[in-house]
């Protein structure tokens, strides 16, 4: 079996280049073993919890519609239905990239991003397309590694301005200079991670989480994998996981800061405009600050926009964090042995994925009530910090988490996922298991084990990820 080798000298760069001049599925496979893509079928993602009470249900179907609402800058552009874009986005709606199998979900195989580039645009140039974002490659956010004066900056630097559209008439702010951060190895990227079952995730109690890590050690420690190692909240010390590292403490930040960083809208937890390149005088920033702020708040009375007044009152980061807290976990379909399904989780085990990728986890006491409370969950995560090597680094610190660690990716629902890895880089999920192994990975020995199984029984892992 071919595999993907790393070293401690392996740049940045090279994983650059490799972004920039491959297509998605060009980072090979092992012989005999084949990844056959997206599963077909009914989403099996998307809808609500199973059992929620009436008033949480239309609460969800209340929020899923705000989650898919399109914003323009002054809400006025045709085709949108709320304010605040701007000055610089990677969207123009939450469901843009939360596409991939259903409204909630992953980057979709074809790229939106290229689409709303230049939309509503009546003057100058308009956006330039980064070369690292294609028409059939991933949606991405990019971060930049360093500032200027080499000190580390790892924040999200967005791809597109509001420069020269018919609703930002005097803003005339400039896109990042991407082509010298490519240059300079100095730019990493991140794909849209899934909201289902998210709600289920907050709802596991912190000692669940730590005595689920801990509850194999002597495999654990014998496979290299340091357990219990988790982000956590820099105020409270608690553990924190929501985001490629676990960055987030809960549904309603990740769901204001995404809103702020991604489409620029400000809100009632994060009410400033970003502003975020050195040639930005202050005259051009407050040029393109074309709203009053927030832009994005409570109301102070029901405006009887759905059948669900805790929706109609909140602001729309709450409506996506209840999206993302009522809508229920990936279904996998049913296994059989016709695939292998079964051997493949029998071995998934046995080589140890599970012991980062943990399959069950059980809620605690939910506000939501029974349908919520003391539930079995399978996401197949830890929700623990792992290091994942020179080959998957990124140098980005958040939190705790230093440049090479990542949370354990949830597994629930990859079987109907286009792009995988933080940055996209794959469409091929044996590739994607490859790409685990480099210098001081704690994955080495887990995919030293599925390079010595039998073709066939590679086969069925594969073929039992594709299930979920």
């Amino acid at each position: 079996m071919t595999k993907l080798r790393f070293s401690r000298r392996t740049a940045i760069g090279t994983v650059i280049a490799t972004l920039l001049a491959a297509p998605p599925a060009a980072f090979g496979q092992a012989a005999g073993v084949t990844d056959p893509g997206v599963r077909g079928g009914p989403a099996g993602a998307g809808g609500p919890v199973p059992g929620l009470p009436t008033a949480e249900l239309n609460f969800f179907n209340a929020a899923q519609t705000v989650f898919q609402e399109i914003v323009s800058v002054a809400g006025t552009a045709p085709g949108t239905n709320g304010n605040g874009l701007g000055p610089r986005f990677n969207g123009n709606s939450c469901a843009l990239c939360h596409a991939q199998p259903a409204i909630g979900g992953s980057s979709p195989a074809a790229n939106p991003q290229i689409g709303i580039a230049n939309l509503d645009m009546v003057s100058g140039s308009g956006n330039s397309i980064p070369p690292f974002i294609t028409p059939n490659g991933p949606t991405r956010e990019a971060r930049f590694i360093n500032l200027p004066n080499g000190t580390p900056d790892g924040g999200v630097h967005d791809l597109f301005v509001i420069s020269g559209r018919a609703d930002a008439v005097g803003c005339n702010i400039k896109q990042p200079n991407f082509a010298a951060a490519i240059a300079a190895n100095n730019i990493i990227f991140r794909i849209p991670t899934p909201v289902f079952g998210l709600g289920l995730v907050e709802a596991v109690d912190e000692q669940t989480l730590l005595l689920d890590a801990a509850n194999n050690p002597s495999t654990v420690a014998s496979l290299g994998i340091t357990a219990g190692n988790f982000n956590r909240n820099g105020n409270d010390g608690t553990i924190s996981r929501f985001g490629w590292k676990a960055q987030n403490k809960s549904l309603l930040l990740f769901a204001g800061e995404a809103y702020n960083v991604e489409m620029g809208v400000t809100n009632e937890l994060f009410p400033e405009e970003r502003d975020d390149t050195p040639d930005d005088t202050t005259a051009l920033h407050e040029s393109c600050n074309l709203n009053t702020i927030p832009e994005d708040f409570t109301n102070l009375s029901d405006n009887g926009a759905s059948n669900s007044p805790a929706s109609d009152i909140s602001s729309d980061i709450v409506n996506f964090a209840a999206f993302s807290r009522l809508s229920a976990a990936p279904t996998p379909i049913p296994s059989n042995s016709t695939t292998n399904t079964v051997q493949g989780n029998n071995e998934f085990v046995n080589i140890g994925c599970g012991a980062c990728h943990i399959p069950q986890h059980v809620t605690a006491k939910s506000t939501f009530g029974a349908a919520m409370t003391n539930v079995t969950i399978s996401p197949f995560s830890d929700f623990a910090l792992h290091s994942m090597g020179s080959g998957l680094q990124d140098q980005v610190s958040q939190g705790t988490a230093n440049g090479q660690q990542f949370r354990s990716a949830p597994l629930w629902g990859v079987g109907q996922r286009v792009f995988f890895l933080h940055d996209g880089r794959t469409s091929n999920i044996v590739a994607a298991i490859e790409a685990h192994a480099s210098t001081g990975s704690e994955a080495n020995q887990v995919v030293s084990n599925f390079n010595l199984l039998s073709a066939s029984n590679q086969q069925a892992i594969v073929n039992f990820l594709r299930s979920l």
